[in-house]
Order: structure tokens, then C-alpha cells, then sequence
């Protein structure tokens, strides 16, 4: 005796964001499902098109809303646990919808995932992200959110609605975005609903569904629909190229679930060709499950959804918005902008070298003493002499007063007689020096030799070397 399998899927709107949703699958017409919305404002259940209410947190927000306070959301749901798990019993297999950044849908939903899951619930959320103009608070909130809900459910899926300009035109309306989104709840819920009730060549039960999504991360969901030639390709390529999702990708994918539906001409070669492009995409160690359904309807076209979960993601560098596809790109133009007084552009740049730290300054006590005086020699006047004994004279002069013998620099011939003598102070060839307070006499001098170096012209004489006939 064969049995059926008949899962219990729940779809649960929660908050403003995902009671549009839910409103958008059934005007979709999708079957198989059950739709429930829950919100902290009465006044937005009544204009749901579900059949099953939940007003969180009666007494907590009176039916006014959560006022963009996702702790009043977590609150509300918990105050409405009772009734959440009641709703849930019997359910195999539950999505919960909501829009990030808000009161309700940011504080209630992973309160509602909890439940869910704790009763063995298959559980799977799909959100969507601001829009990059409602600010960064907004966003930052979003992502606590996030946070909080990918810790309590199986699967998670992320649309930013950033990604609605990579596919919307300027003449898309605001409400025609948004069902671009919902268009990706109602994808991934119908694939899953069409594998285990529509009939087809090869048919998958929900404990298929369940060993590709259970605990399994980050995920992405994608339909493509095409006809005419390469229709089974050009429908597996669309729906691994959802251009919604949160710059996901499938390389790596743990678990992958394809359904790939078509009329009864769809052949064996377009079924292989359509699981071989999606299979070259994703881990190859990677659980891949395959169905294959008929649907009349479908003559002619073929419909490819892929589920793929425990994908990675990745980081991509985009302007905001992204122009449409349909549009040409604007043109980006860079300004560089120079520090004041830093206007040289030179060929490479060079760090500036490290200040060098302060050294610790370390005093001592110097000892002093007085020097002994220096003693006074008494000047020495003698009178001309040879040219040839003024060399051994000048030696014994230096002896006299105690200094080092004078460096000659063109030679012994290069020291002019007949000037006076002095005390040198400082360098040998300058520098301070004290003349003698007696008149020069330079009358009795013998002319100085013409110096046979370009250099000895700018020389000074040091003052002992110099004579004087006066005695």
C-alpha cells in the first residue's frame, strides 16, 4: 500500500513588509500552502487577504504598532507565543516573510522562527534589506535583525531592495518593485510545493526537501522560465543569475534542489542539459536532488527553480542605485584632492620617516677645580736677523711660550718677517688673537717673499712667527 505524502507548508507574513507579500502569492494564485499574517497593527490585518490573523502583543502595543522599535516587536510576539505555537502544530514546513529595518517584522520574526523550530518545524525566512535612501539608521537595525533571525531558522534568504534598480527602469512604479521581490518568495515556494505535488518522471517527497535545507545557512532561491531553442538552457542559467538576492553565490553550495518542469514535449536531453549547467555551479561534493514534473499548461516552455543552500557569499563594488540593465551606464569621473602646501606630484610616494622619541636626559655632578693661572711670558723683540736663522729661532720662540710648532704651507720661505708678535687664540690660522698694546714697526721688515701658492694669499700668519727689528 503506497502512501502519499501530503506536508503541511506555512507561509507567515509578519509585519507590514510581509503582509504584502503574502497578499502578492495569493493574488499569484499559489496552491498547496497555508497563509497567515501576524502584525502589531490591527488596523493593516484587516486589509490581509489571509485567512489566518494574529494580532501580536494586544496588550503590549493596543493594536497601534511597534513605532519602528524592534524590542516592542519581541515583545509583542512573545506575549502572542501561546497562539503562534497552536497555529504552527502539525506543520511540517514553515517560511516566514518579513521586511528588515522595522519594529514588527525586525523583533517579532526570530521570535516566531524560535517557536516554529522548536516544535521541529522546517524553517525558512526570507527578508528583504532597506533601500540605501532610507538611511543608515534603518540599515543598521536591518542587520541586527538579520542577525537574530539567521541564529533561528534553517534557511535563510536576503533580497536588499538596493538590488530592485539592477532589474527596474524609470518607468518601474514603486509597487511594481516590490512585487519583483515577492516574485522570489513565490518562485521558492511554488518549486518546493510543485516537487511533491505536481506528477511527474521523478518525484520528491518533503524528506527530500528537508535533508537539502534543514540547518543549513545562507541560501538563495531562483526560477527561470524559457522557450523556443536552448530553452532548457536559458532557463537553468536565469535562475542561478537572480539578480534580487544578497550577491550570493552558489559555488560551494551544500545542498542544491532542482525542479525542472515542462509540457510533455520537454525531452531527456533538455533535462540533462539543464541539471548539468546548475551542476557545474556548485560544490561537487555538494547533496544535488532532482525532480522532473509535467504540467500541460507548460507546452512549449520549460521551467527551471533551483534551491540552493549553505552558499556563500560574496563582496561586490557597486554605486547605489545600480543602473538598469536596459540603461546606459552614467559616467564616472574622479576628483583628487591636494593638502594645502602638498601640491608637488612626485613619482612614487615616500613615508615619512618615524619621529625619533625624546631620550631621557640623565644629569650627573660635574666636579670642578680651579686651573692653575696661566702664566705670563714676556714679549720678545729681537732684532732682524738672516733669513737662514729665522727658522731656528722659531723653534726656540715656540719652545718659549709653549705652543705647537706653526704648520707651514708653502714651506719655511712662506713665513713674512717683521710683524709683531701676538698671543693666538682659537685655530692656528685664525681666530681671535690679542695684539700687543705697543706701535708696529714694520720700517726695519724685510719684504715677504712672493708666495708660489694660490692659497697663501688668504692665509693668516699666526702672530709669534712674525718680527720685528724694535728691541
Amino acid at each position: 500500500m503506497a502512501f502519499e505524502l501530503s506536508p503541511r507548508i506555512v507561509v507567515i507574513g509578519v509585519g507590514g513588509a510581509g503582509g504584502n507579500a503574502v497578499n502578492n502569492m495569493i493574488e499569484a494564485n499559489l496552491q498547496g500552502v497555508e497563509f497567515v499574517v501576524a502584525n502589531t497593527d490591527a488596523q493593516a490585518l484587516t486589509r490581509s487577504k489571509a485567512s489566518k490573523h494574529i494580532q501580536l502583543g494586544v496588550n503590549r502595543t493596543e493594536g497601534l504598532g511597534a513605532g519602528a522599535n524592534p524590542e516592542v516587536g519581541a515583545e509583542a510576539a512573545k506575549e502572542s507565543s501561546e497562539e503562534i505555537r497552536k497555529l504552527l502544530q502539525g506543520a511540517h514546513m514553515c517560511f516566514i516573510a518579513a521586511g528588515m529595518g522595522g519594529g514588527t517584522g525586525t523583533g517579532a520574526a526570530p521570535i516566531i522562527a524560535r517557536i516554529a523550530r522548536e516544535q521541529k518545524v522546517l524553517t525558512v525566512g526570507v527578508v528583504t534589506k532597506p533601500f540605501d535612501f532610507e538611511g543608515k539608521r534603518r540599515m543598521s537595525v536591518a542587520e541586527r535583525g538579520i542577525a537574530d533571525l539567521r541564529s533561528e531558522v534553517d534557511t535563510l534568504i536576503i533580497i536588499p531592495n538596493q538590488n530592485l534598480f539592477r532589474i527596474a527602469s524609470r518607468n518601474t512604479t514603486f509597487a511594481e518593485a516590490f512585487h519583483m521581490a515577492d516574485r522570489v518568495l513565490y518562485s521558492g515556494v511554488r518549486g518546493i510545493t510543485d516537487l511533491m505535488v505536481m506528477p511527474g518522471l521523478i518525484n520528491l517527497d518533503f524528506a527530500d526537501v528537508r535533508t537539502v535545507m534543514a540547518g543549513m545557512g545562507t541560501a538563495m532561491m531562483g526560477t527561470g522560465e524559457a522557450e523556443g531553442e536552448d530553452r532548457a538552457l536559458t532557463a537553468a542559467r536565469a535562475a542561478i543569475a537572480n539578480p534580487l538576492l544578497d550577491d550570493v553565490s552558489m559555488k560551494g553550495a551544500r545542498g542544491v534542489l532542482i525542479n525542472i518542469t515542462g509540457g510533455r514535449d520537454m525531452t531527456l536531453f533538455e533535462v540533462d542539459e539543464a541539471a548539468n549547467e546548475i551542476r557545474r555551479e556548485v560544490d561537487p561534493d555538494g547533496h544535488l536532488i532532482l525532480g522532473s514534473t509535467f504540467d500541460e499548461a507548460m507546452e512549449g516552455r520549460i521551467r527551471v527553480s533551483v534551491v540552493a543552500a549553505g552558499v556563500s557569499r560574496i563582496d561586490l563594488v557597486r554605486t547605489s542605485p545600480i543602473a538598469s540593465v536596459l540603461e546606459p551606464a552614467p559616467t564616472v569621473s574622479a576628483v583628487l584632492h591636494i593638502p594645502e602646501g602638498r601640491e608637488t606630484i612626485a613619482s612614487s610616494s615616500i613615508p615619512d620617516a618615524p619621529a625619533a622619541l625624546p631620550q631621557e636626559v640623565v644629569s650627573a655632578p660635574i666636579q670642578t677645580t680651579d686651573a692653575p693661572a696661566r702664566p705670563t711670558h714676556p714679549i720678545i723683540r729681537t732684532p732682524v736677523r738672516p733669513t737662514h736663522a729665522k727658522e731656528e729661532e722659531s723653534e726656540e720662540v715656540e719652545k718659549e711660550i709653549g705652543l705647537a710648532p706653526a704648520v707651514s704651507v708653502s714651506g719655511p720661505s712662506s713665513i713674512p718677517p717683521g710683524e709683531p708678535h701676538s698671543r693666538a687664540f682659537g685655530s692656528l690660522f685664525g681666530g681671535f688673537k690679542a695684539k700687543s698694546d705697543r706701535p708696529v714697526q714694520a720700517a726695519e721688515d724685510a719684504p715677504a717673499p712672493v708666495p708660489d701658492d694660490k692659497f697663501d694669499n688668504d692665509l693668516e700668519i699666526p702672530a709669534f712667527l712674525r718680527r720685528s727689528s724694535n728691541t
